[in-house]
């Protein structure tokens, strides 16, 4: 299930998080850059403050992989009373080693790795070492704030597989890296532990700037509470074939009638085919998908208010992940039952086209209603859960 996390610089900024129904108040300094620490003194008042009321994690800053230079740092922040300690770690000779100086601390803070996206490959071998040392949970960031957000470094497939190797290595996983409004429906369907968030909280975006509230409860009302729900017993279990992106559907629906989302001429390389001699190689399929969806009461103003087309483009990237599909008949059905999923959409129709059989195209056209498939989504999405 997933929590919002609210990267905050102190005690007031942490209350007016609380107040917007953050579940996780982590602690940085943002003018530091993308790990800046806090002194210790502010971090500690802030914790004094909070009194139990949420988790509270801190960062330790940008520490270089010496085992030493971490452990003393990560110790330092340790005795705050923070739940969790954030360490960023960077590919390094000194890897292993900086885990296994780490792990003794396990027993008195739960610990979080944070890989950067953009400062090299996933080595995602490193998440069942991370686990053999008490870590706690992994997660994603940026340490280059200016040059782009998370999702601009690795696609939906590669967070996908992500948060699947932290779930198979029984890791926490959270997804940061200037995350903005857009991205949380699309994340949320990966079901990480949690989403980190600073500048998308702050005045006009900026992640130096001071917490916004109503930019609080944007964030928190594009997050089910529902979702809220994990290990920490915060929250019942949910359908997650209902709430998989609950965020993009108004509360306020006018009945009967719909507005149409749509992706179109999109051409993609696909695994795909019946004959042995379609495999080991892509074709070109050519995409078509027509997404009906229950008008809101109201004018579109922000992310709430909206169905995404990313929602239809990041549906096909990650069922292709999957490998290859035999059919075209198939993959048009994948697609269908992976939208409707989606609580604010009534009808779809999805067409399929194979470029390289013939001088044409070939391929097919299906349309269906939300009811009919939404029983088969766990299918397609094996993390999903009935409750």
């Amino acid at each position: 299930m997933t929590l919002m996390l609210a990267s905050v610089t102190g005690p007031a900024e942490a209350e007016i998080a609380i107040a917007g129904g953050a579940d996780l108040i982590d602690l940085k300094d943002p003018s530091q850059g993308a790990f800046g620490a806090l002194p210790v003194a502010v971090v500690s008042e802030t914790v004094k403050m909070i009194a139990g009321r949420r988790l509270v994690s801190a960062v330790v800053g940008d520490i270089p992989m010496q085992p030493a230079a971490l452990f003393e740092a990560a110790s330092r922040m340790a005795e705050t009373g923070v739940d969790y300690v954030k360490i960023g770690l960077l590919p390094s000779e000194a890897f292993a080693a900086c885990i296994e100086a780490l792990a003794p601390l396990a027993a008195k803070v739960h610990l979080v790795a944070a890989f950067f996206a953009d400062q090299g490959p996933l080595d995602f071998t490193a998440l069942s070492l991370l686990a053999q040392h008490g870590f706690k949970a992994a997660m994603l960031d940026t340490a280059e704030k200016g040059a782009g957000r998370l999702m601009s470094h690795l696609g939906i497939a590669d967070l996908a597989r992500f948060v699947e190797a932290c779930r198979e290595a029984s890791l926490l996983s959270g997804l940061a890296g200037a995350l903005e409004t857009p991205d949380i429906a699309r994340l949320l369907l990966l079901q990480p532990g949690f989403l980190g968030f600073r500048g998308a909280l702050c005045q006009a975006g900026r992640r130096t700037a001071g917490i916004d509230p109503e930019a609080v409860k944007i964030v928190r009302d594009l997050i089910p509470r529902e979702m809220a729900a994990n290990e920490f017993g915060m929250g019942p279990k949910v359908d997650w074939r209902l709430l998989a992106a609950r965020g993009y559907a108004a509360p306020s629906e006018k009945d009967g009638e719909t507005d149409r989302v749509f992706v179109h001429d999109l051409v993609m390389p696909v695994a795909i085919g019946a004959y042995d001699f379609e495999r080991g190689h892509t074709q070109r399929v050519r995409f078509n998908i027509d997404v009906d969806i229950r008008r809101t009461n109201t004018q579109a103003e922000d992310m709430r208010d909206v169905f995404s087309y990313d929602l239809i483009v990041d549906a096909i990237k990650l069922i292709l992940s999957r490998g290859h599909v035999a059919l075209v008949e198939t993959l048009a059905e994948q697609i269908a039952a992976a939208l409707l999923a989606h609580r604010s959409v009534v009808t779809i129709r999805v067409r399929v086209e194979k470029l390289d059989v013939i001088e044409g195209c070939v391929g097919i056209e299906i349309h269906r209603e939300r009811a009919a498939a939404a029983a088969r989504v766990h299918q397609i999405f094996p993390g999903f859960s009935s409750g």
